[in-house]
């Protein structure tokens, strides 16, 4: 159980330091996504990538919170 749990920590942890620095911000790591608004996702859909790394930023937070929760106890 605690391979299991040191393992979900492990990914949730990858998945949410890439998400975070994936996201757009008004400076700083949001330009290794590209910052443009015109980038791969287009101009219209900006805003669904931010919502998808959003939630996946959230998503992996719990996931980190109950792992690691998990794993103390």
């Amino acid at each position: 159980m605690t391979t299991f749990f040191s393992v979900l920590i492990l990914v949730s942890s990858i998945s949410l330091i890439v998400s975070v620095l994936f996201q757009e911000g008004s400076e700083g790591l949001g330009a290794i996504g590209g910052n443009a608004p015109d980038s791969l996702w287009g101009r219209n859909r900006g805003t669904s990538k931010q919502s998808m790394l959003r939630r996946i930023t959230v998503v992996s937070a719990i996931i980190f919170i109950i792992s690691a929760i998990g794993l103390a106890a």
